[in-house]
């Protein structure tokens, strides 16, 4: 195991950027410090899963990315969302499975072909690329030979039909995004290309792509229908395992390519809350409640309980089941005898509190009562904040 953090630039209020050649350099640098002691020949496959959403443009001939990446908490198409969706919002909604919010690639895409008079042309004839981080690494590491993505990510683009697997003519041009700039749809597991040896030794074949959510689901073996994971990150993502059918939400939730293997395509059920840990490390680096995030813990164990304290999450907006973009954070409660603990409490108890509304929602739109949560990701090993997810359902 290796980890290289790279840098989040917040250039406006509600944008949230990245830097395409940072996160080659810093990725390349973690897969050659994970394979430091290993045999090149010993390894089978090279892997890749990614924050879905965020959006890359690069120049073909020269791999230099014209804008910087757009993250997928970014809201600055909050307003060319809520133009779409007066004209088109069912449209999208019945094809992608997803609702118009700024959260998903498409309308990223589209902002940054209006950022330059040529780039719509370039695009057009091909000289531009688009792809979301698995598409940028895949591109990468074969030397500009394969431009491609798999199902689980082109299903949060708002571009892909998900169930008949293709990008979509009328909703690419809605948004104005150009065919030629879209990368091929493989399958998650499959051999798409190889790594060029200077990167890994050897040539090595990269053979698996998923979402990080839906890879999330696959890895805590969530492969029969009916089965549930939530994933304690930056965000919070719930998923649930809906088989070869794709639930349509009566509770706005997404449904989404879970993954697709051997041409069959496995759905999903998917709430988002988009701060979780983000709201941890606010705390952290905004306010100075704590020093590290595993602080967070014994913070909040210093009090009996929440001493009145409610905190609302919204430092990005809402996700599901609300999608406000526009919805800001509050504490409310506060009195003179509130302490850093009752804050630190209070912060993960909005993190449960968050998570119980979506699986609620997941078990009205599926009908299935779920007997199990498998959960993951850095705060699940909070055991307060577990605790209180279990009493909380």
């Amino acid at each position: 195991t290796a980890q290289r953090e790279f840098t989040q630039y917040f250039p406006r209020d509600g944008w949230v950027e990245h830097d395409p050649g940072e996160i080659w350099i810093t990725q390349l640098g973690a897969l050659k410090d994970a394979m430091a002691d290993v045999n090149p020949g010993e390894v089978a496959a090279v892997g890749i899963t990614n924050q879905r959403e965020t959006t890359v443009v690069w120049e073909r001939a020269t791999g230099k990315p014209v804008y910087p990446a757009i993250v997928w908490q970014d809201k600055r198409t909050a307003n060319d969302c809520a133009e779409i969706d007066r004209d088109h919002g069912q449209h999208f909604r019945e094809r992608t499975g997803l609702l118009l919010d700024p959260y998903f690639s498409g309308t990223k895409l589209a902002w940054i072909l209006r950022q330059h008079p040529d780039h719509q042309r370039r695009a057009q004839s091909g000289e531009l690329l688009f792809g979301t981080i698995d598409t940028w690494l895949i591109w990468k590491l074969t030397g500009g030979a394969v431009h491609a993505t798999d199902a689980s990510n082109a299903s949060r683009t708002l571009m892909y039909d998900i169930h008949r697997g293709q990008w979509d003519s009328e909703l690419l041009e809605i948004l104005g995004v150009p065919r030629a700039m879209l990368p091929e749809v493989c399958d998650s597991s499959a051999v798409i290309g190889h790594t060029l040896p200077e990167y890994t030794g050897r040539s090595i074949p990269i053979a698996g792509v998923a979402g990080d959510q839906q890879a999330a689901l696959f890895g805590q073996l969530c492969i029969e229908a009916g089965t549930v994971k939530n994933t304690y990150g930056t965000g919070c993502f719930c998923m649930m395992n809906t088989g070869t059918v794709a639930h349509t939400s009566t509770h706005r939730l997404l449904t989404t390519v879970a993954w697709r293997r051997q041409g069959i395509t496995t759905y999903a059920l998917e709430g988002g809350v988009f701060v979780a840990g983000a709201l941890i490390q606010w705390l952290r680096d905004q306010m100075g409640l704590i020093e590290t995030a595993s602080e967070i813990e014994e913070l909040a164990l210093s009090v009996p309980d929440n001493g009145g304290v409610t905190i609302i999450p919204a430092l990005s907006g809402l996700g599901a089941p609300y999608w406000r973009p526009d919805a800001t954070g509050a504490i409310m409660g506060i009195t003179r005898g509130t302490q850093a603990g009752h804050i630190a409490r209070a912060a993960l108890e909005a993190i449960a509190l968050s998570s119980v509304e979506l699986i609620e929602a997941m078990q009205a739109d599926s009908r299935i009562k779920i007997p199990l949560l498998k959960v993951d990701g850095g705060a699940s090993r909070n055991n307060l904040l577990m605790q209180l997810q279990a009493d909380l359902l």
